[in-house]
């Protein structure tokens, strides 16, 4: 599966802990991630993430096409609701998953009960149903 990874400046370090927590079942797939913070989860974690510009600078408008082009199976976007500048990013990433069908967190709560299916394989569905040449 390919794992999308963004997170506001205040939630990157929860970021990074969740990470941590779930960095065997992380290692299975391929990660990528805005520049900052795949740079903070990689260093932590040892894991290899093809890294992007930062979301400011396009890498959300990055993470945004590769969805719509169907190369991205789950993306984790760790929001801060107090941060009202970054919402239009968040809402153009959340519109796209629901769109392409593509499974979305914004918090920790959610991103937990993904990665737990993911790691069950209740997400092997977006292999049935769009496969990967």
């Amino acid at each position: 599966m390919n794992i999308a990874l963004m997170a506001h400046d205040r939630k990157k370090e929860l970021m990074v802990q969740f990470c941590i927590a779930y960095c065997g079942i992380l290692a299975g797939h391929s990660i990528c991630a805005t520049n900052t913070t795949g740079r903070l989860v990689a260093e932590a974690t040892g894991l290899p993430i093809t890294l992007y510009l930062p979301a400011s600078q396009g890498g959300a408008q990055q993470i945004g096409a590769r969805i719509t082009y169907n190369e991205l199976d789950l993306v984790l976007f760790f929001c801060d609701p107090a941060f009202t500048e970054g919402h239009a990013s968040v809402n153009e990433i959340a519109r796209l998953c629901d769109q392409y069908n593509v499974p979305f967190a914004s918090n920790v709560a959610t991103a937990e009960v993904l990665i737990q299916g993911l790691k069950r394989g209740d997400l092997a569905w977006r292999d049935i149903v769009n496969p990967k040449n």
